[in-house]
C-alpha cells in the first residue's frame, strides 16, 4: 500500500499544474491554418504546466513586423513573437528560441505549403539609427523615469526588476528603435505613463496604480538619444530551456 501511495505522490508531482490561467495567443490566419498552434502549443504546456492556447483575444501576439522576437518564418516571412512583461509570457518566447523549441516547429510537416523554419538570418539594419536628442538629459530622465524598473547602466545596476530588461538588452534588440518609440504603447507602460499631447489623460475610474510618468516628445527624443550611444548586450544564444 505504501509503494502505491508513494508512486501516486511521484506522479502527481511530476504532473504539470493547469491551475493557471491559460494565456492566450493571437496569430496570422495562415498560422492559424496550418496546424501549427496545435502542434507546438500543447508539447510547450506539457514540458512547462504552462497552458498557452490559440485565442483572437490573448495577450501573446504573432504578428509579420516588429515590434517583437522573430520565433520562426515561412515562405519569406518571418513572424515576431510580443509579449508582456510577465515570466511565463517570457518563458514561452525562450522555450520557442531554444533548440528544443526550434526542433518542435521544425518537426511539423503542414498539409498544404511548404514547413516552418525556426533558424533563419533575420535582416540586418541597413543602416544605424540616429537619433536628434541631449543624450545627457536623456540618461537623466532615463534614470528618473525608468531606473525603478530597469536596469540602466553601472549607477543602478543593483536596481530593476528581475523580469524587466535592461536598457542594454533592449538596445541589442534588432527593434531597439521602434520599442523605445512606441514603449508607452506597449504594456505594462499605458497604465502609468503620459507623453504630452500624445497621449489621452488617464480614466478617473482608473487612476495610475504607481506614481506616474509624465514626460514631453522632446525628453521621449532625448531618451531615444541617450539608448542609442548604449553599448548593447552581446545577447549570445538564446536561453535554452528544457
Amino acid at each position: 500500500m505504501r509503494v502505491v501511495l508513494l508512486c501516486l505522490s511521484l506522479t502527481l508531482s511530476a504532473t504539470p499544474s493547469w491551475s493557471q490561467e491559460a494565456l492566450g495567443l493571437v496569430a496570422p490566419a495562415e498560422v492559424s491554418d496550418s496546424g501549427l498552434l496545435q502542434h507546438i502549443l500543447p508539447r510547450f504546456s506539457l514540458k512547462t504546466g504552462i497552458r498557452v492556447i490559440a485565442d483572437d483575444g490573448g495577450v501573446l501576439v504573432l504578428e509579420t513586423a516588429p515590434p517583437g522576437d522573430p520565433v520562426f518564418a515561412r515562405d519569406g516571412v518571418v513572424y515576431h513573437l510580443r509579449i508582456e512583461a510577465d515570466a511565463r509570457h517570457e518563458r514561452f518566447r525562450d522555450w520557442l528560441l531554444s533548440d528544443i523549441g526550434k526542433r518542435t516547429v521544425e518537426s511539423f510537416i503542414p498539409d498544404q505549403g511548404v514547413p516552418f523554419s525556426a533558424r533563419f538570418e533575420v535582416a540586418a539594419i541597413q543602416e544605424e539609427t540616429k537619433v536628434d536628442g541631449n543624450a545627457v538629459l536623456g540618461e537623466e530622465l532615463s534614470m528618473t523615469h525608468c531606473g525603478r524598473c530597469h536596469v540602466i547602466g553601472p549607477k543602478n545596476r543593483m536596481n530593476g526588476l528581475g523580469s524587466t530588461p535592461s536598457f542594454a538588452v533592449l538596445r541589442g534588440m534588432p527593434d531597439w528603435s521602434e520599442r523605445f518609440e512606441a514603449f508607452f504603447a506597449l504594456n505594462p507602460h499605458p497604465a502609468f505613463t503620459q507623453i504630452e499631447g500624445l497621449t489621452p489623460p488617464f480614466d478617473p475610474q482608473r487612476p495610475s496604480p504607481i506614481h506616474p510618468v509624465e514626460i514631453t516628445l522632446n525628453e521621449l527624443e532625448a531618451i531615444l538619444a541617450f539608448v542609442s550611444v548604449l553599448t548593447a548586450a552581446d545577447l549570445g544564444q538564446p536561453l535554452q530551456l528544457q
